[in-house]
This record gives structure tokens, C-alpha cells and sequence, in this order.
């Protein structure tokens, strides 16, 4: 009996030592994981991405999921700081109007969001995110489901990305340079006064019902893929979640965004990003058409009219993408007023991984934003720097844009035509996903 309590006593004191082993081996391990997670040599052949935010391997981050994989609850964490600096011409106003040439610069929080995403049933994936740093109506980023009858044949109802533009389609966490193509988001120029018409070429976010799937032409693996997505939705945009269309008046139909979009992948099927440090050593190439109608749209005023063409590659350590794009904007019978107008922009980037963490990349960018009818264009070319450090999920983005403006009749045309648009702008982010 003696023994046993020597024994028992002599156990008791050596737990703390033993469970401090423990915890260093713990650590021991967890350290590896996260260096060889950091490791740009192992890599990842599937990163899901159907959530549009940040890109999720199996592997990375938190994840719940059932044995057999029917059910799967992925929370993630979404966040972007920046710092900008924005310098704007003085378009021809008198300095005595006091106008400040620098604007718009200082800090700013693009996007905060919070976020889960997953599977239930094998079959239905859902998405829900929400932006802190937005007002509105943009606070609820996405919110969808998404029913699988089969790869080929799927349903997407909620809000989510409208199917036009591979530069809004790429996940957001996964793009080259940290501000979209200004020929995509900026609203055009018209020669009226009319407040509520500001169209601008992208389409970004929306409510809506999309039908979409994606199919190989043959049996070998990685081999020719065809995509497609078509749908409809509000038309009004990612700032209003309320049901405010009615019919319209001239073409009597749903005053909606109708909207489609075909896309042929030769080496399978084509990951939306624009530069993955853990997917350097495959190959992959999309081609894609994409256009849509936006009935009574910019307040019932005009039907706008989009169509487009777009190229990717992702090859080993090298991206690169072009895309073009054609708006048509005419006004509604109500208006009172034939004239039509037609915009176009187009741009060209290209990418590439000088080293395990550092990505480098160069954008050309132009925009016909007073319409084709009238002289003058803007180019704005740009470059950027990304720093990936892979093992906490941060990347630092350096970015310089320069707007141009050539061609227009006179020094008023040309004063006007990039109102609203730094001549020069800088851009330092740092974005974290979890």
C-alpha cells in the first residue's frame, strides 16, 4: 500500500512537467503546419471560391464538417485598410474658389465583412456576408442559396454578383490590383442635367435569380469546359434590397436586369483569381461573352444596353486578362427625347510572382466616358505590388494610377470629361482574410 501511494505521489508531480511537454510539442506541431502551410511548394489543385470573398482551402482557417461531408460551416473574416492619396487637375476653375487639388485622400475601410458559407445536404450551398464598413443597403454584401441538381444544372436565388465582367466575377480577396478598372465602375457623362442618370458599365451586386452550371465536352480531366449563367435581377443595384420595379411602359415587360453570360475553358475549369500564392504550378484560360439589358433603368429613364468580351490566363506563376465592353443608353418614351449614346472602354493587365511572396503587376485602362459621338478618351495606366505573408493570411498591396485624357475638342470637353477622377492616385492596402 506504501508503494501505491509513493507511485501515486510521485505521478501527481510530474503532470504539470508532462502536460508542459505536451504543450510544446503541441506547439511544436502547430508551427510546422503553419510553415509548411507558408510553403509555396506545396500547393493547393482546389480552392473553393463560390463564396466571392476570399478564397477557402480545405486545409486553412476554421471549418465544421460532417464525417460523410454532406454538411459544411465555414465562418470567415474579411478586412481591408487603406490608405490613399488622391490629387486632382484644377479643370479649369479659378483658384479663387479655394479648390483643393488634393481630396478624397487619407484612411478608409473598403470592406469589413463577416461572413459563413458551406454546404447542407451534399446539394445546397449558401452564402451570407455582411460589410460593416458600408452603409444602406450594402451592408448585406451577399445572401444566397445555391441547389445543385448537378454540376451542369445549378440554381443561385438572393443577392450575389451579377454574371458581366471577369474583373467583378474574380473573388474579391483574389485580385491583382486593389481598386477595380475606373473604365468599369465610373458613372459616364451625358450632356443633360439629369441627376438620376448615371450609368455607369459594371453591374457589380444585385438581387436576383440566376441559372448557371458548368460541363466538360469530353471525359479527359482538365480538359474542355463550358460555363454559362443567366438570369434576372432588380437592376438596381447592390444598395437597395426592397422589390421597386413595375412594368415597362415602351417594351411591356418586367422592368428588369436580364442578363447572361457563355465562357469556354480549354484546360478545365477556370478558379476566380488574379494571382494565388498557393496555385503557381497549374495552367488554366477562360474566353467569355457576356451582355444583359437593364429595362427602365437609372430611375425609368433609359434602357441600358451591355455587352462584353473577356480573356484569362493563369499559368504557373503568370496572370494575365483583357477584357472589352460596350454600353448603349437609350432614353425612355416618357423622356421625351430620340438621342441615343453609346460608351466603350476596355483593359489589359497581366501579372507575375517574382518570388514565393512577392506578386508584381501592370494595367492599361481606357474609357470613352463623354460617348462616341464626341472627341476625347481617357487612359489610365497603373501598377501595382502585392506581398503575400502566407502564414497568417495577410497581403500588402502598393498601387499607382495615372488618369489621362487625350483628343477633345477643346479645353472645356477635356476639363469635363474627368470630373470626379484623381489625375493622380496612390494606394497602400493591407487586407487580411481569415
Amino acid at each position: 500500500m506504501k508503494k501505491t501511494y509513493i507511485l501515486l505521489l510521485v505521478s501527481l508531480l510530474a503532470m504539470p512537467t508532462l502536460a508542459e511537454e505536451h504543450e510544446k510539442e503541441k506547439g511544436i506541431t502547430f508551427e510546422r503546419y503553419n510553415l509548411k502551410s507558408a510553403d509555396l511548394s506545396r500547393q493547393a489543385e482546389n480552392i473553393d471560391m463560390e463564396n466571392g470573398v476570399l478564397g477557402i482551402a480545405d486545409d486553412r482557417g476554421f471549418t465544421l464538417q460532417s464525417r460523410d461531408g454532406r454538411f459544411v460551416f465555414k465562418p470567415y473574416l474579411f478586412l481591408q485598410t487603406r490608405g490613399q492619396y488622391n490629387y486632382y487637375d484644377d479643370e479649369g476653375l479659378d483658384k479663387a474658389y479655394n479648390q483643393d487639388n488634393v481630396a478624397n485622400s487619407g484612411f478608409s475601410m473598403p470592406y469589413a465583412i463577416l461572413g459563413f458559407t458551406g454546404t447542407t445536404f451534399g446539394r445546397l450551398d449558401y452564402n451570407l456576408s455582411i460589410n460593416a464598413a458600408a452603409t444602406g443597403g450594402n451592408v448585406l454584401q451577399q445572401a444566397w442559396v445555391d441547389y445543385r441538381i448537378s454540376p451542369a444544372a445549378r440554381f443561385r436565388a438572393g443577392k450575389f454578383k451579377t454574371p458581366f465582367f471577369h474583373a467583378y466575377l474574380t473573388t474579391l480577396g483574389e485580385t491583382l490590383f486593389p481598386c477595380l478598372p475606373a473604365s468599369l465602375t465610373s458613372p459616364v457623362i451625358m450632356p443633360y442635367s439629369l441627376n438620376a442618370v448615371t450609368p455607369s458599365i459594371g453591374t457589380g451586386f444585385d438581387l436576383g435569380f440566376q441559372f448557371h452550371g458548368k460541363a466538360r465536352l469530353n471525359k479527359k480531366p482538365a480538359s474542355w469546359t463550358i460555363g454559362y449563367e443567366v438570369g434576372l435581377w432588380n437592376g438596381t443595384g447592390s444598395g437597395v434590397n426592397t422589390a421597386t420595379k413595375t412594368l415597362s411602359d415602351d417594351a411591356h415587360i418586367p422592368s428588369l436586369l436580364y442578363a447572361g453570360r457563355l465562357t469556354f475553358m480549354p484546360w478545365g475549369s477556370m478558379p476566380a483569381t488574379q494571382g494565388n500564392s498557393h496555385m503557381l504550378q497549374g495552367r488554366h484560360m477562360l474566353f467569355g461573352v457576356s451582355g444583359g439589358i437593364n429595362v427602365e433603368s437609372e430611375n425609368e429613364s433609359t434602357n441600358d444596353t451591355r455587352i462584353g468580351v473577356e480573356w484569362s490566363l493563369l499559368h504557373g506563376k503568370w496572370y494575365a486578362a483583357a477584357e472589352g465592353y460596350w454600353m448603349h443608353v437609350s432614353f425612355t418614351e416618357r423622356q421625351k427625347t430620340d438621342e441615343v449614346f453609346n460608351y466603350w472602354g476596355c483593359y489589359g493587365q497581366v501579372g507575375y510572382f517574382f518570388t514565393r511572396c512577392l506578386q508584381a503587376g501592370f494595367r492599361y485602362d481606357f474609357l470613352d466616358r463623354n460617348g462616341s459621338d464626341k472627341d476625347g478618351f481617357l487612359d489610365m495606366p497603373a501598377a501595382v505590388v502585392n506581398y503575400y505573408i502566407n502564414k497568417c493570411n495577410l497581403k500588402l498591396s502598393a498601387m499607382y494610377q495615372f488618369t489621362g485624357r487625350y483628343g477633345h475638342e477643346s479645353q472645356l470637353d477635356r476639363d469635363n470629361d474627368d470630373l470626379g477622377l484623381s489625375t493622380h492616385s496612390a494606394v497602400v492596402q493591407l487586407q487580411y482574410s481569415f
